[in-house]
């Protein structure tokens, strides 16, 4: 390979870099690096119009898609085995997809930004084809607020 190539090919492997990196930072803008740990969390809408972020569950980080829509805590069997969590209980449920079978958890923790709860009741859903869904049982122990392309989560003392 001559010299010449291998600069092009320098070039062009550093501009994907580049381009991947600013692609992700706008698809993907709640990094839990920009959150910070204040008691208040502010996240920003992504272009398809959902909410998603970096959280931690049970310390480890996990990509959640936040949904005020949305009961509980779903987690798919991926990061279920990930976090090693041992379910409590099989369930039948009917979400929007039909009806299947999760079985219940309980996280000890999730935190998003400085925003976190303790002993959350969740659900594992083998056929959840994300990460995790961020429902109510979370989000019904805070302050939640839609405006303008962003939700603010603020830590409610219990």
């Amino acid at each position: 390979m001559s010299r010449h190539t291998l600069i092009f090919a320098t070039i062009w492997i550093a501009l994907a870099g580049v381009i991947y990196y600013i692609a992700d930072g706008i698809q993907n803008p709640n990094k839990i690096s920009k959150l910070g740990d204040a008691s208040t969390v502010v996240l920003k809408r992504g272009l398809d119009g959902h909410y998603r972020s970096e959280a931690l569950i049970n310390g480890q980080k996990a990509d959640v898609l936040v949904d005020t829509g949305a009961t509980g805590v779903a987690i798919s069997q991926r990061v279920a085995d990930k976090l090693k969590l041992q379910s409590i209980d099989a369930v039948r449920t009917n979400t929007a997809n039909g009806n299947s079978v999760g079985y219940m958890v309980r996280l000890k923790s999730i935190q998003i930004g400085g925003v976190h709860a303790e002993n959350v009741a969740a659900m594992i859903a083998p056929g959840l084809d994300g990460d995790v869904l961020l429902g109510m049982s979370f989000l019904g122990r805070m302050d939640v607020r839609l405006y303008k392309g962003e939700m603010t989560i603020k830590q409610v003392d219990e």
